[in-house]
């Protein structure tokens, strides 16, 4: 076994674990990364969706409380069925979305300058929208509406964009749309639940030919990677926001855009532009 290719598959797997449910775009740092250590071929895109899988997974293990809760009173309780209508209705924009132009997009967007771009300009997004004043008409996630969920829904397909952040998108969408901080990113993380399942069923499908057994070691230790460190960050990120705004993100996201284009027109990283 490759142990300089387990090291790489270790790095990006933490990578996917801290950015997936943090406002920064994990999609955006796996191009970054991916093309800092020369993985962003075809196998590099069929490995980050294992270790997508990972992180979804980590969040699923997270509420598996509320998950089991909403399944076994779908039969009979209306507050079970408008949660799980909600969650549907908001997953359609970006599934609708991305099945028409995900292709497009990505062969016109997927690169670190794009990236380091919209992540900027997601920045300033939550900036102004945490300066703003905040009118809560939505405590808890339960308390969304369809509506709600409708709004929340095409605040992500926003994330189709590379460098925007999934949950970005929908947590600061939310914020504008009357959640509080809470109710917005525990939305969030229940939108990701069949959105990125869906994403990553189908991307296995389409990529199918890829699956080698060879690779087996490298996924595992991926995913390894990528469990454990989104558990630990969706954690963390859920008592930070008991006492913090998303500010700090912001600052992050202009950093990070800042030194990827410093470095790209400075010559000091040749990263990939198309």
């Amino acid at each position: 076994m490759d142990i300089l290719l387990l090291i790489k598959a270790a790095i990006l797997g933490i990578v996917e674990g801290l950015t997936e449910f943090l406002p920064i775009s994990s999609t955006g740092h796996l191009i970054v990364t991916g093309s800092l250590l020369n993985f962003n071929d075809e196998r590099g895109k069929l490995f980050e969706i294992v270790i997508q899988s990972a992180a979804i997974l980590a969040v699923m293990w997270e509420y598996r409380a509320k998950i089991f809760q909403v399944v076994h009173d779908l039969p009979t309780k209306d507050s079970a069925r408008g949660f799980a209508l909600n969650i549907f209705i908001a997953f359609l924009p970006l599934a609708i979305i991305g099945l028409l132009f995900g292709k497009h997009i990505k062969a016109a967007l997927f690169n670190p300058i794009t990236v380091a771009t919209t992540s900027i300009i997601g920045a300033l997004f939550i900036l102004w929208a945490e300066k703003r004043k905040h009118v809560v008409t939505v405590e808890t996630a339960d308390d969304l509406n369809w509506k709600d969920a409708l709004k929340v829904g095409f605040a992500q397909a926003l994330a189709l964009i590379p460098g925007t952040s999934r949950s970005g998108a929908t947590i600061i969408g939310g914020l504008f749309f009357g959640l509080n901080r809470k109710a917005a990113t525990e939305f969030t993380f229940f939108l990701a639940m069949p959105t990125l399942i869906g994403a990553t069923v189908y991307e296995l499908y389409k990529e199918r030919a890829l699956l080698s057994m060879n690779d087996l070691g490298m996924w595992g230790v991926g995913f390894a990677a990528s469990f454990i460190s989104a558990f630990f960050c969706v954690r963390w990120l859920l008592r930070y926001i008991s006492t913090h705004d998303f500010t700090i993100f912001a600052w992050y996201r202009i950093a990070f855009g800042l030194l990827v284009l410093g470095t790209y027109y400075g010559g000091l990283v040749q990263w990939s532009v198309g």
